[in-house]
């Protein structure tokens, strides 16, 4: 008990904390852009549509390295746009905590947008035309009925976006690099320390990667099961046999 408690005290926890504060800026940016983007997206043309969806999913299908190769292409402070965000706004995003969070957000944003979009896209449209009977603003219909209404796939998103986030890598090693205490997180640390032979630091630090994602994944379950304990399922064996027994009721009628 006594070697556990030395091995906790010896830990450096800035990890774990960067992490933390990084995903949960991340996923709130992620939250409203992708919300904001689905949005945008289905009032697109077809044509158009697919073209920008690709685009906007792009650091999903992407390797993170590669995301963030361009990220660095782009905020670099030898590049005309890295340069000019330094010099006129003060703002530096190469070895910086907010390298940090705009590569997570660019890789995280992606599950976020596509359950959104997905969720908008089973919304009842008669619900829709009800608001706007009732004399109700768009942006009041948008707030109050649809995203309501696309409430699991929106958790989904964002639950799913915060685990990424939280585990980000590949485009935050380019962007921000691994600066103990300023941007490095739990998954350079296991990155880090692996190299250095450390497997026993390394293990308790994915366990603990392992245990975030999956009270995460349970409380998304969890909070999605209230919401649909009202709702008939169509899989079972109860619902099953009740669905059998209905059609021979009414068969037999």
């Amino acid at each position: 008990m006594q070697e556990i408690l030395d091995f906790l005290q010896s830990l450096d926890w800035s990890p774990l904390v960067i992490s933390i504060k990084t995903g949960i800026v991340a996923t709130i940016l992620s939250f409203f852009f992708g919300i904001f983007a689905a949005r945008a997206v289905m009032k697109l043309r077809p044509g158009a549509r697919a073209v920008i969806d690709g685009f906007l999913t792009l650091p999903m299908i992407l390797p993170p390295t590669v995301a963030g190769f361009f990220l660095l292409l782009i905020f670099s402070l030898r590049r005309p746009f890295g340069a000019a965000l330094y010099e006129n706004f003060s703002i530096k995003a190469v070895q910086t905590w907010l390298g940090c969070i705009l590569a997570a957000t660019i890789i995280a944003f992606p599950l976020m947008y596509r359950n959104t979009r997905a969720a908008f896209e089973q919304v009842d449209t008669n619900l829709i035309y009800a608001a706007r009977t009732l004399g109700m603003s768009e942006w009041k219909i948008f707030w109050k009925v649809v995203i309501p209404s696309a409430g699991p796939g929106v958790l989904s998103g964002t639950v799913l976006a915060f685990a990424r986030a939280l585990g980000e890598y590949g485009a935050t090693s380019m962007l921000a690099g691994n600066i103990p205490g300023k941007t490095g997180t739990v998954s350079q640390k296991i990155a880090m320390v692996i190299q250095d032979g450390d497997y026993k630091t390394a293990g308790f630090w994915s366990v603990v990667v392992l245990l975030v994602g999956f009270l995460a994944m349970t409380a998304m379950n969890l909070l999605g099961n209230r919401r649909k304990k009202n709702q008939k399922r169509w899989f079972g064996r109860f619902a099953f046999r009740k669905m059998m027994v209905g059609e021979r009721q009414a068969y037999l009628f």
